[in-house]
């Protein structure tokens, strides 16, 4: 009977390797997943704040920025909001060369008390390749204010 105990034994040795590896793989895949989920977290926080830092930055600087003469609803060029907003961004992991930023004036004005809305887009891109196809998406804000001064 000992005899078979250690036959048995013997079968068995490699299979807790077998089985190691495969777990590990798994976690290895989770933790990566956590992380990656983490990571794009924290840049749709970025983005958002981003744009609400430009849209508080063109409330108060209003009429300092350029009005597109196009008339409602069209965007601006205004370097100034663009800046600050990719100043903002770049303190969370962002690619500020892939920011879409568009700053618009509603009424087509830029006096005080008329409305700005800046928008910032920006397509995530996750460290881990093996994420790409799941989590490439398109992150983005809105941040609405009236104009101060």
């Amino acid at each position: 009977m000992r005899m078979r105990l250690i036959d048995r034994w013997r079968e068995d040795r490699g299979s807790s390797l077998i089985e190691f590896a495969l777990i590990a793989f798994m976690f290895v895949i989770v933790l990566t997943g956590v992380v990656e989920m983490g990571r794009m977290v924290l840049v749709y926080t970025t983005i958002a704040n981003a744009a609400r830092a430009g849209a508080r930055y063109a409330i108060v600087h209003g009429a300092d920025q350029t009005v597109s003469p196009s008339g409602p609803g069209n965007p601006c060029t205004c370097p100034a909001v663009k800046t600050v907003v990719k100043n903002f961004a770049s303190a969370g992991l962002v690619n500020t060369s892939a920011l879409t930023i568009t700053v618009s004036y509603p009424n087509g004005d830029n006096k005080a008390g008329s409305p700005v809305a800046v928008k910032v887009m920006y397509t995530y891109d996750p460290f881990v390749n093996y994420f790409s196809t799941l989590l490439n998406k398109s992150l983005g804000s809105t941040s609405q204010g009236i104009i101060t001064y």
